[in-house]
């Protein structure tokens, strides 16, 4: 008498275990797509036709699609050099300064704080590293 071998999963085990493929699109959301692509051109003119028409909801959504909020931009603030604390110092006056007439975003006021904090940190660890080489040379010598 032969043993019949049990062909359910155990509990854990995944029926395939190398999952999806990459790239692989769900049957409903690939008819969407579809439908979508065959009618883009209709669905956009009705759009900009009902913005036109004083719909501002399809105004503000053609708008969004024309020029999509800008993340950052450009900035251009004259800095003193950083290359000693007291420049470290006068910049981070500088940024506040621009921040709080307005030359500066809020966001834009951080990112340059952060960015001046940087080089404050960065030029604080090269001074360590030159005083304890310093302590030790003097100490290796005596």
């Amino acid at each position: 008498m032969t043993k019949k071998t049990s062909t359910t999963w155990k509990p854990g085990q995944s029926g395939n275990a190398m999952g999806k493929p990459t790239g692989c699109r769900n049957k409903a959301t690939m008819m969407v797509l579809s439908l979508m692509e065959q009618g883009a051109e209709e669905i956009t003119q009705a759009v900009v036709n009902a913005a036109r028409a004083g719909d501002l909801s399809a105004a503000r959504l053609v708008l969004e699609r024309l020029a999509p909020p800008m993340r950052e931009r450009p900035i251009s603030i004259a800095l003193p050099d950083t290359a000693t604390s007291g420049g470290i110092d006068k910049a981070a006056q500088t940024v506040l300064k621009a921040a709080a007439t307005g030359e500066l975003l809020l966001g834009e006021a951080q990112a340059l704080s952060g960015i001046i904090e940087g080089r404050r940190k960065a030029m604080e660890t090269f001074e360590l590293e030159q005083r304890i080489t310093a302590l030790e040379n003097k100490n290796g010598k005596d």
